[in-house]
């Protein structure tokens, strides 16, 4: 059971790591938009007004990923113990 421990610390790891790398993305674009907004607009040659809507379908796309890749195989694995 050495190998089922260790891919449920993995996957609970990988879901704190992720969920927290969420939280520091959403308090940055949050609290630094129009700093953010100012360089990726400068950078990339984009819209600034189309730049909220952008952050919003990336932190949601982040989210999923986070949910699908990390957290369900640590709930899989936990409940199957």
């Amino acid at each position: 059971m050495g190998d089922m421990q260790n891919l449920v610390c993995f996957f609970g790891w990988c879901a704190v790591i992720n969920f927290v790398m969420l939280l520091m993305a959403t308090l940055f674009i949050k609290f630094a938009q129009n700093w953010a907004m100012n360089i990726h607009s400068q950078m990339f040659n984009l819209d600034k007004e189309a730049l909220p809507a952008m952050y919003f379908k990336y932190l949601g796309n982040f989210k999923i990923a986070a949910i699908i890749f990390s957290f369900t195989p640590w709930l899989a694995l936990t409940l199957m113990r």
